[in-house]
């Protein structure tokens, strides 16, 4: 299988976080799941080419201020292994656009956990939330099942879905 590289973002306004619900393609890994913006590289990107242009297609927004926050593998026994470059940002210019991969929505930042997220994202929301330092992560999914947790490299339990780890 061959690897893919990717870029996530959570831009935040007003103590929320714009996020995507997965509702409008029907071969999609995120299928009803709730996601910040991003997408896959195209040849030659650097990651932050990557954001900038998945943002500004996903969103109609040109971001003007954002932070790496992480790396973050993802590993499963359905797909090929993801790298992904985690971004916040919170400067933005620009006109909130409809998005043909699904439905936008600012959410209260403390509402996101009654989300449909997957796993994972849960636990690396929580270290977003808490501004923890930049940090390398692997997630390793049975299905959709959570079974390994590292973060910067240590053996961390995957917990219930509230958030915590």
């Amino acid at each position: 299988m061959k690897e893919k590289l990717t870029t996530l973002c959570y831009i935040e306004k007003d103590g929320c976080y714009l996020m995507m619900h997965r509702i409008s393609k029907e071969n999609d890994v995120n299928k009803n799941k709730w996601i910040g913006v991003g997408g896959h590289f195209e040849k030659g990107e650097s990651p932050e080419e990557c954001l900038f242009r998945e943002v500004k297609e996903e969103t109609g927004l040109t971001l003007t201020a954002f932070r790496f926050r992480g790396m973050i593998t993802f590993s499963t026994d359905t797909f090929e292994t993801e790298y992904m470059c985690l971004y916040t940002a919170d400067g933005f210019e620009g006109e909130l656009t409809d998005c043909s991969e699904g439905v936008l929505k600012w959410i209260p930042k403390e509402e996101i956990w009654n989300l449909n997220l997957w796993e994972g994202d849960r636990i690396f929301l929580k270290m977003l939330l808490e501004d923890a330092p930049f940090f390398s992560m692997k997630l390793t999914y049975v299905g959709e099942k959570l079974s390994q947790v590292l973060i910067d490299g240590q053996d961390k339990k995957p917990q219930e879905e509230n958030g915590e780890c």
